[in-house]
């Protein structure tokens, strides 16, 4: 008889939305007393019944209160945002004006994206906390296709590739069977190592800053990353949740006397500006979608990686196939948009997951807050110039322990899948491969020049082919003896198998168990005990005049509609 689930329970059982606990020590509050605590799914414990609304989709809280936690959302992906379309139009050799127009357009295609994944419409959008935002995967091939065949070619296949993942996205159920928990597993692991880089190069001052690694740099980004642990360590409540905010605000005061904000694009600013349709006219070149759709098989699998990781460490489960399919076809088709809006494709951002996975906050109350923002800077070039001030190291600060949470939660989804000597080799060679094989990106000479633009300096990429490559092909049972092997798949002893019992114990004949069970399961010195007993029974019957059983008639000998039961 199944009984009711125990504190053991796997987490995958856990529930969605936050459970009470009772918390009597010292440190439950300044008073002594007993105060209500909260856990999240994700397993951070918090105070009050605002936090226990933050750890929720769909928990209850103000939109003032929740502001400040979807503004750091916004802080934490504006650069981010900002720096791919700034490359590709320099590529293009496009004018400042232009570059000013699709910048805005950036914004607001942003802030729509957001509000889909938060909001689906129809099939479109996964219902999470996701973050959508322009995509640094196809910066690459974006230069090349608009400094050789124009922007109007680059607009043109991001339209039609668009369409194409969007229609993927609503057949993922056909597809998703392939993407295991261990392959995608993986795949969360590599997008925390492929955004470690990301993260040195902000707290450095960025990539291309002439005074990159300087004193200064480091000096900002050391005390953006410190103000938010000892904000994470001090602060009570939901108040703790806010870490990364409070990084940024310091960091950005500490910058203003340095000479590191930048105020020069105040000057001249419109108060109000409406959002160019169609910029640039699209041009539609076979061999430029050809390439681009490739990069949009590598954003679904990001974004499938994403929804993993942020359903992981969030809500203690895996995404569902509603969720997966949305998740991908708005990915698609909200590229769609940003083409006729003239920006390049968008994407899932993985710094917010590992926000997300900082904070534990994942209210889409909260979250929507800073999906306005992102629209109404689309709006309001003051709102933009204003996050486009904030420097590159103060952000770099507040990002680096966010990547490594990332990191933190594949490892923990790998867990979760099994020590398996099949999964152990699925996610030794293809971590091994995927970010082994990208540090030289040279290997890749002998590809199609197509195939190196794809896979090169992607190894987000490589490890999702090898990994659904070994999962395909490597067999389930295999068998092999280590420290770190739980089991072997498909040699370990099958369970014993169990049967539902009458809560009479009826004899072998009632109908409430199968005949194949009775074959199968009883011994023949259990059935020949059963009739033995019902013989007895029988007799019994005789001799106090009851009416007898008949066989025919499948009816409980213990269950019978007159009088008591018999001993």
């Amino acid at each position: 008889m199944i009984g009711p689930q125990k504190q053991g329970a796997p987490r995958d059982a856990a529930p969605r939305d936050a459970r009470a606990v009772v918390c009597t020590s010292a440190a439950s509050g300044a008073s002594g007393k007993g105060a209500e605590a909260m856990e999240s799914a994700g397993g951070v414990v918090f105070r009050d019944k605002k936090a226990e609304a933050l750890a929720d989709l769909d928990g209850r809280i103000g939109l003032l209160e929740a502001f400040p936690f979807g503004l750091q959302h916004v802080l934490a992906m504006f650069v981010a945002n900002l720096a791919p379309i700034a490359i590709i139009v320099a590529a293009a050799g496009l004018s400042e004006d232009m570059r000013a127009v699709l910048i805005q357009n950036a914004m607001l295609i942003a802030g729509i994206g957001t509000f889909i994944q938060l909001y689906p419409l129809w099939r479109v959008g996964s219902g999470l906390s996701i973050v959508m935002g322009i995509s640094f995967t196809f910066v690459t091939v974006a230069c090349t296709v608009a400094a050789t065949q124009g922007y109007g070619a680059l607009i043109g296949a991001v339209i039609v590739g668009g369409v194409l993942e969007g229609v993927l996205g609503l057949f993922a159920q056909y597809w998703r069977r392939i993407i295991t928990p261990i392959v995608a597993a993986v795949v969360v692991t590599a997008i925390g190592f492929s955004l470690l880089g990301v993260g040195a190069a902000s707290f450095g001052g960025g990539t291309d800053a002439p005074d990159f690694g300087s004193p200064v740099n480091l000096a900002l980004g050391t005390i953006s990353l410190v103000a938010c642990l000892v904000f994470q360590g001090l602060a009570k409540g939901s108040t703790k949740q806010l870490s990364v905010l409070f990084g940024l605000v310091v960091g950005y005061v500490v910058a203003i006397p340095l000479g590191k904000v930048d105020f020069s694009g105040f000057a001249g600013m419109q108060l109000v500006s409406l959002p160019a349709l169609m910029p640039v006219m699209p041009e539609f070149n076979p061999s430029a979608i050809l390439s681009i759709t490739l990069l949009f098989l590598v954003s679904a699998t990001e974004t499938v990686g994403d929804c993993s990781a942020l359903t992981a460490v969030a809500l203690r489960r895996s995404p569902t196939d509603k969720e997966l399919s949305g998740a991908v076809a708005a990915d698609g088709l909200v590229s769609t948009l940003s083409g006729c809006f003239g920006c390049s494709p968008v994407t899932s951002f993985s710094q917010n997951v590992g926000l997300v996975a900082m904070t534990g906050v994942v209210n889409r109350r909260a979250i929507a807050t800073g999906a306005a923002v992102l629209v109404l800077a689309g709006f309001v070039p003051a709102v933009s110039l204003v996050f486009a001030s904030l420097p590159e190291a103060v952000l770099g600060g507040c990002t680096v322990m966010m990547f490594g949470n990332i990191i933190v939660s594949g490892f923990q989804m790998i867990a979760n899948a099994g020590f398996s000597q099949r999964n152990i080799t699925i996610a030794a060679l293809s971590l091994a491969v995927g970010i082994g094989f990208t540090q030289m990106g040279d290997i890749f000479t002998v590809l199609p020049e197509l195939l190196q633009s794809v896979f090169a300096d992607n190894c987000v990429a490589v490890t999702f082919v090898v990994a659904i490559a070994a999962s395909l092909l490597l067999p389930k049972d295999a068998q092999v003896e280590g420290p770190l092997v739980t089991h072997n798949e498909g040699s370990a002893r099958r369970p014993a198998r169990r049967f539902t019992m009458c809560p009479a114990r009826c004899p072998a004949r009632c109908p409430r168990r199968s005949r194949a069970i009775r074959r199968r399961i009883w011994p023949a010195r259990r059935r020949s005990g059963a009739r033995a007993t019902a013989r007895k029974r029988s007799a019994l019957r005789r001799r106090s005049g009851r009416p007898q059983s008949n066989r025919s008639t499948n009816v409980c000998l213990k269950r019978r509609p007159w009088g008591p039961p018999f001993p």
